[in-house]
């Protein structure tokens, strides 16, 4: 009997592990569909006859409606499940897209980037899903190489979009194959093996004991990761040798799950999920956020203006260091779990580092007195963005609980996404002193993150020792 148990929990796993290698398809399509569109928007938006004004106007529609949305979806992906909210927001997301491509006015314009700012979270909801898959341990290296997938799809599609838009009618064929890519990301999430991935519980509520171990011991109770989790607790280890379903973590409760729960229901669940994290004492994790988002749109602000100024760089050159500079952040994306098992998961301390070693670089690229310097920087830039990426988000994690995991992402990207508004503004604002300006308010604001940090760590880590003592 426990051989067939721990047979069948073995099974679950290897589902699991083929949602996960799937999710990171669905990254990588999902951002090459968008960065197609992505270069193209401007252009085609003053094809249609738009001033410089409306031009910015019907920009900035999309960063506002994510802002509103970001957490509330996310929260309605806890209360209604992974799978549902993102299949919805991959099929709408390719209607937004589809509208796009059939946009001969500015007024369709508008009308195709409301579903797109409303519901295009398929990223958040990865994230999400891959955090209840896996482990607390696990989290930043899966979380790291989700991101290196997506933003190897991000440096691939401006080619394939650039292409298309060589030929007539190139901005409506790319908005096409968007739509087509996210209808294929949709179809390769429902085939998911969610079935596979699910571990019921109810089968060893009889027994009296804590867990049951498999007799060749090639089972082990499981302990259940972190001090916050309440009721739920991802049973997927590294080793694949955690077998126990009595621990009282499952994914039981996806079942349990469904967009067809009366409209009210959900309402009220994604209210209490919200007002859950809203009056928590997170401030100064989603604070640390805006201000690193702030500091690092600051330093790509004026890029390419800046080194044109300063060093008399052709945009071609320019645009070969910001390839450059993206594909050493994709890359970077495989680094995060060595290094987070150097530091010990400690993630407060790795997210400190590599925020004072963001601060250096932006100041050392400000004060570059030749192009290799800004080389250098942008090398290492690339590297300490995208470790610092990870770990805001797992430190998001591991304060507010895997239970409202989509709840805490999105609110995260709703906190990014003022830093998207705000840094245009203060971007333009410090052009008019100097093209180092930007940067150089981005090395305050990072200043201010690190000081912050330095204030903030230590009673994070009082009250993690006093939630492991009561355990």
């Amino acid at each position: 009997m426990n051989n067939q148990r721990c047979s069948s929990l073995f099974l679950k796993i290897r589902g699991q592990r083929r949602i996960i290698q799937c999710i990171y398809v669905v990254g990588f399509m999902d951002l090459f569909g968008v960065s197609m569109i992505i270069p193209l928007l401007s252009h085609h938006v003053k094809a249609l006859g738009a001033s410089p004004t409306v031009a910015g106007i019907v920009g900035s529609t999309y960063g506002v409606l994510q802002f509103f949305s970001s957490t509330l979806v996310g929260s309605w992906s806890d209360v209604v499940g992974r799978r549902y909210s993102l299949l919805t927001c991959l099929l709408l997301s390719a209607l937004g897209y589809g509208l796009l491509g059939m946009s001969t006015s500015i007024a369709l314009f508008v009308l195709a980037r409301i579903p797109v700012g409303l519901f295009k979270h398929s990223l958040s909801i990865c994230r999400a899903l891959l955090s209840d898959l896996v482990s607390e341990s696990e989290r930043p290296l899966v979380m790291g190489h989700f991101n290196a997938a997506s933003s190897v799809g991000f440096i691939l599609g401006p080619v394939v979009g650039g292409y298309l838009t060589e030929h007539e009618g190139g901005f409506y064929t790319s908005s096409f194959a968007c739509a087509a890519i996210f209808l294929i990301n949709a179809g390769l999430v429902w085939m998911l093996p969610w079935s596979e991935a699910l571990v019921d519980r109810n089968g060893t509520n009889h027994s009296n004991n804590s867990s049951e171990s498999c007799h060749d011991n090639h089972c082990r109770k499981s302990v259940p990761n972190g001090t916050h989790v309440k009721n739920k607790q991802p049973v997927l280890s590294a080793d694949y040798k955690v077998c126990s379903k009595a621990s009282g973590w499952d994914f039981h409760w996806w079942r349990g799950l469904s967009l067809l729960q009366p409209a009210w229901r959900q309402v009220s669940s994604v209210g209490s999920k919200i007002h859950m994290v809203a009056s928590s004492d997170m401030w100064d994790v989603f604070l640390v956020r805006l201000l690193m988002a702030i500091a690092i749109m600051l330093y790509y602000s004026n890029f390419s203006l800046a080194l044109e100024e300063r060093f008399a760089l052709k945009p071609k050159v320019t645009g070969y260091l910001i390839s450059y500079s993206s594909t050493l952040g994709a890359l970077a994306g495989f680094l995060v779990g060595p290094v987070t098992q150097l530091y010990k998961n400690n993630m407060p301390a790795l997210l400190l580092h590599s925020t004072v070693l963001t601060c250096s670089l932006i100041f050392l690229y400000a004060a570059a007195p030749s192009v290799w310097q800004v080389l250098l920087t942008s090398t290492f830039f690339a590297i300490s963005t995208t470790i610092g990426r990870t770990c805001i988000t797992d430190l998001e994690l591991q304060r507010g609980g895997v239970q409202a995991s989509g709840t805490l992402i999105g609110a995260g990207q709703s906190v990014t996404a003022v830093g998207r508004v705000l840094a245009p503004l203060l971007s333009g604002l410090a052009q008019e002193f100097s093209p180092c300006g930007p940067p150089s308010l981005g090395v305050v604001l990072a200043l201010a993150a690190v000081g912050l940090l330095l204030n903030r760590i230590p009673r994070w880590d009082r009250r993690r020792v006093a939630g492991t003592t009561k355990l």
